[in-house]
């Protein structure tokens, strides 16, 4: 039995649930937190700030410093750049452009890359029960995404460096799955990390003489770093390594959820109905997309 076909057959548990769902709140605020340090930080400097405070928060764990044999060491650098240095530095210029509520939920049409680029890697098209999920789980982003088509915070830019950073999402998910299987996912994140950090702290750096300071943007920084580019990418490299690159992606669907609630309620967006409905359809495609094949 292949891994991708082990994958397909393992029947999740409710510590695999668990290990979906949390991730998913803890990203689908980290727009809010986002768009929170923006209003003192320069987009450049929030990225290497999260990535700061998301190692620092690992870094404390004895099993994240387990050693690692130097022929993974360039596997790892790659998910550093595609899974943390590029998405995280796309996001917070994003939103200046696409409001929070947005951002999240387009988030939702990450599955669609990682199946994508699972199939190329593996040779392989996913099966029907998976094709089904993931297409109703578009079809929520989409029911969601329709209100904003014609609304100015949801500019074509905006928009297009969200895809730009869904397309790392789905090679970066690809190669943790190995890399999780070998090692775990401490080390792995914590050695991503390092080299996400070298990589985008230079334009933070270079981003501090024009930004500002103020408090509720720093501490949207540490609950960024510490949930968001800590626990979160540890729990979800666990997860892959479980169950494979596409059904962990799914966590995105819930992303859009929580998003759409904490724009609405603390930063006043405006929330279309159909866009509540297709938070509905999308977590029914998270569901869909996880149910072991028959």
């Amino acid at each position: 039995m292949t891994t991708s076909t082990a994958h397909s057959d393992y029947r999740m548990g409710r510590s695999d649930w668990l290990l979906l769902v949390i991730p998913g709140l803890i990203w689908g605020s980290s727009f809010f937190f986002i768009a929170e340090g923006l209003d003192a930080f320069e987009p450049a400097l929030i990225t290497p700030l999260r990535i700061l405070f998301g190692f620092l928060a690992l870094i404390a764990f004895p099993q994240s410093r387990k050693y690692i044999p130097k022929e993974d060491l360039p596997s790892i650098a790659l998910l550093g750049v595609f899974w943390i240095a590029l998405p995280l530095s796309l996001f917070p210029f994003a939103e200046q452009h696409v409001s929070s509520s947005v951002t999240g939920m387009l988030n939702g049409a990450t599955p669609l890359f990682v199946a994508t680029v699972a199939s190329i890697m593996h040779r392989r098209f996913p099966h029907r029960n998976q094709v089904l999920g993931l297409l109703v789980g578009f079809g929520g982003v989409l029911l969601i995404a329709i209100p904003t088509a014609n609304k100015t915070s949801s500019s074509a830019f905006g928009v297009a460096l969200i895809m730009g950073a869904l397309c790392c999402y789905g090679i970066a998910l690809n190669l943790a799955v190995p890399l999780q299987q070998k090692h775990g996912a401490l080390p792995v994140i914590v050695r991503a990390q390092v080299v996400a950090l070298v990589l985008t702290a230079p334009f933070g750096i270079a981003a501090i003489p024009s930004s500002s300071f103020a408090w509720h943007s720093f501490f949207a920084m540490v609950g960024l770093g510490v949930g968001g580019t800590g626990i979160a990418y540890a729990l979800t490299t666990t997860l892959a390594g479980r169950v494979g690159s596409t059904r962990t992606s799914v966590t995105t669907y819930i992303m859009p959820v929580v998003a759409l609630f904490l724009g609405a309620v603390i930063r006043n967006e405006v929330v279309a109905g159909l866009s509540l409905v297709g938070c509905g359809v999308a977590l029914a495609g998270a569901f869909l997309t996880n149910r072991t094949r028959k």
